[in-house]
């Protein structure tokens, strides 16, 4: 089964933010958003996808939430500007688009999304930037982790397709950062233990009784959910 783009992209802003990127990173830009129109998963009844595997893809998916989130709140807030705001749309329709192709394979199976506290990275460019970054290779290194682990081939190719369009937004965050796109010649896989810890460590992820009582009636960030 491919993922319609038209379905997810109801309102035209992948293909809009796209052709907004008169920067630097407009190539990397129509890459990304190429690579998500043609995002190939299987069948979305998620009673093909056995136990092992939904476990995995239940992992992935909280931190397709986490990325989400976090563009989402980086746009409401529309503190960006220039490149990084163009990028920020872009990167937030990828991660909009992974969570939906995720959520539809594990069908009735897929977790909640959580509630997000970034704490001020989503309001300040660089800190903006310096934090989708390492989200974006905390990523990278989740889905190497995971690959060994995936019984089926069809998922393990779309989980894959997912993976090199994670490099490719930490690359063109790295260039926005004005950083080289890789330091080494090999990325090393990270361990779900290795991942969970180091997001927890952040505080990202908060419960609702975490939540002081003037954000709770706030319609805009600083929390997400």
């Amino acid at each position: 089964m491919t993922i319609d783009l038209s379905r997810i992209d109801r309102d035209g802003a992948v293909r809009e933010a796209q052709d907004a990127l008169l920067s630097r990173g407009q190539l990397l830009g129509g890459a990304l958003a190429a690579v998500v129109a043609g995002l190939a998963i299987p069948g979305a009844a998620s009673a093909q996808v056995d136990k092992r595997d939904a476990s995995v893809l239940t992992y992935l998916l909280s931190l397709e939430y986490l990325q989400d989130a976090f563009y989402t709140e980086a746009e409401r807030l529309g503190a960006l500007r220039g490149d990084v705001s163009a990028a920020t749309q872009v990167l937030g329709r990828v991660e909009r688009a992974h969570v939906q192709a995720f959520r539809e394979l594990l069908g009735s199976a897929a977790p909640a999304r959580p509630r997000f506290d970034f704490q001020g990275a989503t309001e300040d460019e660089l800190a903006f930037l310096r934090t989708a970054l390492a989200l974006e290779e905390l990523g990278i290194g989740a889905y190497a982790g995971q690959a060994t682990r995936i019984q089926s081939p069809e998922v393990l190719q779309s989980a894959m397709d997912i993976h090199t369009v994670e490099a490719r937004q930490a690359a063109w965050l790295r260039r926005l950062l004005d950083m080289r796109p890789t330091e080494g010649s090999f990325d090393q896989p990270r361990a779900r233990r290795s991942v969970v810890g180091t997001i927890a460590s952040k505080g990202f992820i908060v419960t609702r009784s975490e939540i002081p009582k003037t954000h709770r009636r706030r319609k805009t960030p600083r929390f997400t959910g």
